[in-house]
Parts: C-alpha cells; structure tokens; sequence
C-alpha cells in the first residue's frame, strides 16, 4: 500500500458498498474497521475503505479457507 500515500490513486468504497461486495451486513463491517481488521478513512461520521483493502481481506479470507487454517 506505499503507493497509497497519494490518495488521488486510491478508490474507496462506502460502508454499503463493502458489505456488498463481501455479502455481509453493514454492522460487520463496522466491526472489522474499529477491531483494525480492515483500514478505513473517517470523514465526518462516515468511513470510506481503500478499494484494495477490500480485495486484500477478501484473499486472505480465500487462502484461509484453502489452507483450512482460522
């Protein structure tokens, strides 16, 4: 994520927009941004989640449930 330091590269997605894309409600991805599980910018009240912060929890969900570890 180095070359995220210059936001003007990074795409972020709302709350909605991630428990969309992971089929999860909006509470779990509350939960996983305030546990640090997922990264996440607060503007206001609202957060916005780096696009690629999606698609790195979504593959290490993957390669968890490959390898069968938890």
């Amino acid at each position: 994520m180095a070359d995220e330091t210059n936001f003007s590269n990074v795409s972020f997605l709302t709350v909605s927009e991630v428990a969309d894309v992971m089929r999860v409600s909006k509470m779990t991805v509350y939960r996983m941004i305030h546990s640090g599980e997922m990264p996440a910018v607060q503007f206001g009240r609202s957060y916005r989640v780096p696009e690629s912060a999606v698609e790195s929890v979504l593959q290490s969900a993957q390669q968890e449930r490959r390898t069968g570890t938890a």
